[in-house]
């Protein structure tokens, strides 16, 4: 019984721990340097794709950003895709696309029903004319360099995609996973590139882009995975950002459902993703992703195993057992009782949080539950 509690034990401090460490020694001994040819035909078209729902709140400042880009006005434009909209956000759209400082850079494209982000970029991406293509969200606005930094990291022709930081403000737990999380993916970047991109702030180039399942839920990984299958690798430009606020944990607890239900779609459709031999980033999607979907199975079974080792015989067994439950039942009232407690409280709470979103997205993935919109 004490080596499977043991193992269990490992396993679970390998996805949070041990991972985390392996790919920072990785990128500390193989940085990759990036493979740059020199392009003398001026900065490249870029179209900015923003697919838009009900987020008349956010268009001001998110188009302000966009055009205020420190890059050619001549070389930019902008694409706005309205989808089922019920609110201002095509009015709005239009008002600002008739602004003297935006006249003939921005289109706007309209569906009177709901179809999903895919929808929209397959719509924003066939319309484009750019060379690249910025994928983004109408919540974040950009750092002024964005599209300039985003596009220099695809000046590498082994750069498929190239995705920037996403910057969240305030004192969550799930702003403080997020930090842990986006230092992950520096590591990664720096070894031999990121599984996945940043939905809010990403960029490929627009022969790259193949038309999406409509149904799909996480574009944002389907995407540069596709490349990464394709010998592409993902880029992680630090200096290009998006900025947002850190939602609570009841609202990430939705977010993180809709996601790791997305993550069990993506294996079921690119199954290449699971094997060695196909996926050249497959030991860090193993690390990163699939073990993030097994961990509270783990979890599970390393409190079970826990609590029989406490009532067995052998002495020395059963004291490691009673350790080794009586410091999850500690943690555990950790995050029950979450920021009441401080930092550790609510790290604590966004951990288990984020756990229980990955059992219910494997629900609504087997009954078929989860949506494409959200």
């Amino acid at each position: 019984m004490l080596p499977a509690t043991l193992f269990a034990l490992a396993l679970v401090a390998y996805t949070y721990l041990g991972y985390p460490m392996a790919i920072g020694l990785l990128a500390r001994l193989a940085s990759r340097r990036p493979a740059v040819t020199p392009d003398s035909s001026g900065p490249k078209s870029v179209s900015i794709c923003l697919p838009v729902t009900n987020g008349a709140s956010y268009l001001p400042a998110k188009v302000e950003s966009l055009l205020a880009q420190e890059y050619p006005a001549d070389r930019l434009d902008l694409l706005i895709y309205c989808d089922g909209c019920t609110d201002d956000s095509e009015a709005i759209a239009r008002a600002l696309a008739a602004t003297p400082g935006a006249a003939g850079r921005i289109q706007i494209f309209g569906e009177a029903s709901r179809l999903g982000k895919p929808s929209g970029l397959n719509v924003l991406a066939a319309a484009a004319h750019g060379e690249l293509l910025l994928l983004n969200d109408v919540r974040q606005p950009l750092s002024p360099t964005a599209v300039r930094d985003l596009a220099a990291a695809l000046d590498d022709p082994t750069v498929g995609c190239a995705t920037g930081e996403l910057r969240l403000s305030g004192k969550t737990g799930g702003g403080a996973y997020w930090k842990y999380e986006r230092w992950i993916r520096f590591q990664e970047a720096r070894f031999r590139g990121v599984v996945g991109m940043t939905g809010a702030i990403a960029m490929m180039r627009r022969a790259d882009f193949a038309p999406l399942p409509a149904d799909l839920i996480l574009d944002d990984v389907w995407i540069p995975m596709r490349l990464v299958l394709a010998g592409k690798r993902v880029a992680f430009v630090e200096s290009a950002r998006a900025y947002d606020t850190a939602f609570d944990d009841d609202r990430e607890f939705q977010r993180k459902v809709r996601t790791l239900s997305g993550n069990y779609q993506l294996f079921g459709r690119l199954p290449a993703l699971l094997s060695p031999f196909a996926n050249p980033l497959w030991f860090e999607t193993l690390s990163h992703k699939v073990l993030r979907l097994v961990a509270p199975w783990l979890l599970l079974a390393l409190f079970a195993l826990s609590a029989a080792a406490a009532r067995a015989p052998d002495e020395p067994a059963r004291l490691v057992g009673e350790l080794l439950l009586g410091g999850q039942i500690v943690f555990y009232l950790l995050a029950l009782a979450g920021r009441r407690l401080g930092a550790i409280g609510a790290l604590a709470r966004t951990f288990v949080v984020l756990n229980a979103a990955a059992v219910a997205g494997l629900w609504r993935h087997l009954t078929g539950r989860q949506r494409v919109t959200w």
